[in-house]
């Protein structure tokens, strides 16, 4: 399924110098039991090293980062990209307390009655990448809030179209706004078309959603996902570029973290998450992952945030631990 560089690699990952690292690989790669010993003191360790323990120690004691409020901003150390870079990283609420209360934060003052995440305190302030890098972090992290079903609901239906009425009608009380202006992904940044960045974000976010709670709106919202998402070949990224003639390169560079940007790994992780990892409409996608491998079979950092988030996670062009894992665990799940 991978190549012969797969064991070297592999040891590369659970090398006890990066605890994080170790810990993933061991959960995604190596499939060890949640009761493994190896496994839940790697967990443990983690979490006491950084970069889990730098995040959490920038936290105030409220549960937010950097300024209260709904967290947005500042890019990229505000509230919204912490809570998603922790849920990348592993981390969980059943490992320190700290994490349960940020997201208690979150939910507190980022999500609206009725159920968009939010930029601005105002459900005019959703987006479908918000949205769904907020529910699939929150899920992630092991946040088993109620109000989450009411999220869930919302990014469901906003993709549908059910029970939505468009931008114009201000009576109404759901309805579309200027950012997140339609169904099938429709955003006002993307010159109100399809954003697949924000498909991407939804879809993983209804991976991680427990397949029992999957209501009939939610199964229809993952079908028109995965559709859109197939409507082209992910390998040649040819979805609506709103304001630009051609897609964005970032489609093509593998980076690590992955907020609202998104690259060919993080949708070819959702498609295969939701069931499509045999789907030969992925082969392009698959054969460009497998190309990118270095002659020991690791993969390079090719997009990242520098010094605008709170670690550092290798310098660019070099072969790189974080986006190696994210490749081999794509490349696992098909």
């Amino acid at each position: 399924m991978m190549n012969s560089h797969t064991n070297a690699v592999l040891d590369w990952l659970l090398e006890k110098n990066n605890p994080c690292i170790r810990y993933l690989a061991l959960r995604d790669l190596v499939d060890a039991p949640p009761d493994d010993k190896e496994l839940v003191a790697a967990c443990a360790e983690a979490h006491t090293k950084e970069p889990i323990a730098t995040i959490l120690a920038e936290m105030d004691e409220a549960g937010y980062w950097v300024e209260p409020g709904p967290g947005y901003y500042p890019k990229y150390r505000g509230t919204v990209w912490s809570i998603s870079l922790l849920a990348q990283l592993g981390a969980s609420t059943a490992y320190d307390e700290r994490i349960g209360r940020a997201c208690a934060y979150i939910l507190d003052h980022a999500l609206t009655a009725g159920g968009q995440f939010t930029a601005s305190g105002a459900p005019s302030g959703t987006a479908d990448c918000l949205q769904g890098n907020l529910c699939a972090s929150l899920v992630a992290l092991g946040c088993t809030d109620s109000r989450l079903e009411t999220a869930f609901d919302w990014m469901a239906r906003s993709v549908t179209g059910e029970g939505v009425a468009p931008v114009g009608d201000r009576h109404a009380a759901v309805r579309y706004y200027a950012g997140k202006c339609g169904p099938r992904f429709a955003c006002g940044s993307n010159n109100k078309q399809s954003c697949a960045w924000g498909a991407v974000k939804v879809m993983l976010a209804f991976s991680k959603w427990p397949h029992e709670r999957h209501t009939p709106v939610i199964s229809r919202a993952i079908q028109e996902g995965i559709d859109f998402l197939f409507s082209t070949d992910p390998a040649l990224a040819d979805y609506p570029s709103g304001y630009s003639a051609k897609p964005s390169g970032n489609w093509w560079k593998f980076g690590f973290p992955v907020f609202y940007v998104t690259d060919l790994l993080q949708n070819v992780e959702a498609l295969a998450a939701l069931g499509c990892g045999s789907d030969p409409r992925l082969h392009n996608a698959l054969k460009l992952i497998r190309e990118k491998q270095d002659l020991q079979g690791r993969w390079t950092l090719e997009y990242n945030y520098a010094d605008k988030t709170w670690a550092d996670f290798g310098a660019k062009k070099q072969p790189n631990k974080w986006v190696t894992l994210r490749a081999l665990r794509a490349l696992k799940a098909v």
